[in-house]
């Protein structure tokens, strides 16, 4: 995992090592638009799109493992997961490569 002073990137192969040591608490949230989640995702991924990330409650734990992702990574994914980070998630991370790159 890539730290930088506000963002956190991570690649496919992080995510899957993640998973194996905590199944329940990786959520992998996609937030690109309902028609692009729609065409193609990332099995198990979360639909939220951007525009509605803040508004989500609390859908998740505070312990959980976020990990956004968009269409090619870098867009879309890095904003939701500053936002996600503004509203109190502390273990929050885009995805390299997006969603394309996971295929």
């Amino acid at each position: 995992m890539k730290a930088s002073t506000d963002q956190t990137s991570i690649s496919k192969e992080e995510v899957a090592n993640l998973i194996k040591q905590n199944p329940f608490q990786v959520k992998l949230i996609d937030v690109r638009t309902r028609e692009e989640y729609l065409e193609k995702h990332i099995d198990g991924a979360i639909h939220v799109p951007l525009d509605t990330l803040t508004n989500t409650g609390n859908i998740f734990d505070l312990n959980d493992h976020l990990i956004t992702a968009c269409g090619k990574g870098g867009g879309r994914s890095i904003q939701g997961a500053e936002n996600l980070r503004a509203i109190g998630y502390k273990n929050v991370y885009w995805l390299e490569g997006g969603t394309f790159g996971w295929f």
